[in-house]
């Protein structure tokens, strides 16, 4: 990332802004995606969910069961080999990477959690962190009529699934909020039409 590139970034996230019609949605991520997309459209964050990510079979579990999970207490863990807050909500392990403390992840986790929408949910998963296709399989078939995971190849038969181009030599999709090039407004996930979506 360079000068230019954030020059032209913001032009390119003010125009997203100003196609964007749907501004008062709850987006539910696996991982910093979804708080880099918030962020471009200057959006609050009306769930809990950003600066942080999930294990996609937790992830999984967790859109299966919202509610009730949402009704759960974080209890936070020690982890020696981890520097960031790692805490257990029931059974799920949720990673605050990008908070400095317990306190400060347990505090905006409680604020922003009183904001779901749970009648204007979008739901953003990924093919990382040992995604397998099963998993696909199983994400494809959550209740949710807004769900997209963005993934390294095409899966025509995967109909939430939304192929992210630049990756198809690896395993799974790279790290998405990044530039494709330095002389580029375009990030990867950028190939996702996200305020499309957010419209619809």
């Amino acid at each position: 990332m360079n000068r230019l590139n954030v020059f032209l970034r913001k032009i390119y996230n003010f125009y997203n802004q100003t196609r964007l019609k749907n501004r008062s949605f709850s987006l539910i991520a696996s991982n910093c995606n979804g708080s880099l997309i918030l962020h471009d459209l200057n959006l609050p964050f009306n769930s809990p969910f950003v600066n942080l990510w999930l294990k996609p079979k937790d992830f999984l579990k967790l859109c299966e069961n919202m509610e009730y999970y949402m009704g759960c207490q974080l209890k936070f863990v020690n982890d020696e080999h981890t520097a960031y807050p790692i805490a257990m909500l029931d059974d799920i392990k949720i990673y605050f990477q990008h908070f400095k403390s317990e306190k400060d992840a347990r505090t905006k986790w409680e604020i922003r959690k009183k904001r779901i929408d749970y009648h204007n949910i979008f739901i953003l998963f990924t093919d990382r962190d040992g995604c397998t296709y099963e998993d696909l399989q199983r994400f494809d078939k959550l209740k949710f009529a807004k769900k997209a995971v963005l993934v390294h190849k095409n899966y025509p038969e995967i109909k939430s699934s939304v192929y992210i181009p630049g990756f198809e030599k690896e395993d799974c999709v790279g790290m998405c909020m990044y530039f494709k090039n330095k002389i580029t407004y375009k990030k990867y996930y950028d190939s996702f039409d996200y305020v499309n979506w957010f419209n619809k």
